[in-house]
C-alpha cells in the first residue's frame, strides 16, 4: 500500500495557487529575501501544503517553515489553531518559526539571521 501524500495535495492545488499570487503584504515582502536561493544558498517556496495545511514558507533541505502572523491570529481561537498545526508539523519533525508581520518589516535583518540560525 502506498503511503499517504504529505506534501502538496491535490486537492489543495487551487487554494495553494491563489494564495501564492495573493500574497500579504509581509509575505511578498520576506519572498524578495528568501526566493532564488538567496538565503544562504537554500531553496524556499511559499504556499506549500503539508497535510491539510498550507504553510507560509518551506525549506525542504531544512524541514524548515517559516510562517508570518498578522493580526488575525492574536484571538484565543487562531491560537489554538496555530498551536494544533505546529504540533502536527512538528510531530513530521519539521521547525516551525514565527514572525509577526511588523518583525519582517521593522526588524528583516534580525528575522533573516533567526531563519539562518535554524540551517545546520
Amino acid at each position: 500500500m502506498k503511503p499517504e501524500r504529505i506534501h502538496n495535495k491535490k486537492e489543495l492545488l487551487i487554494k495553494r495557487k491563489k494564495l501564492r499570487s495573493n500574497l500579504t503584504p509581509s509575505e511578498a515582502f520576506l519572498w524578495t529575501h528568501l526566493k532564488t536561493k538567496q538565503l544562504e544558498g537554500r531553496k524556499f517556496v511559499k504556499q506549500h501544503s503539508i497535510g491539510n495545511y498550507i504553510v507560509d514558507f518551506y525549506c525542504a533541505s531544512e524541514k524548515l517553515v517559516i510562517e508570518l502572523d498578522g493580526e488575525v491570529h492574536n484571538n484565543p481561537e487562531a491560537v489554538k489553531y496555530d498551536e494544533k498545526r505546529t504540533k502536527y508539523l512538528n510531530s513530521l519533525n519539521f521547525t516551525v518559526i514565527r514572525f509577526e508581520n511588523k518583525m519582517v518589516f521593522n526588524h528583516l535583518p534580525s528575522v533573516l539571521e533567526k531563519i539562518k540560525m535554524i540551517f545546520n
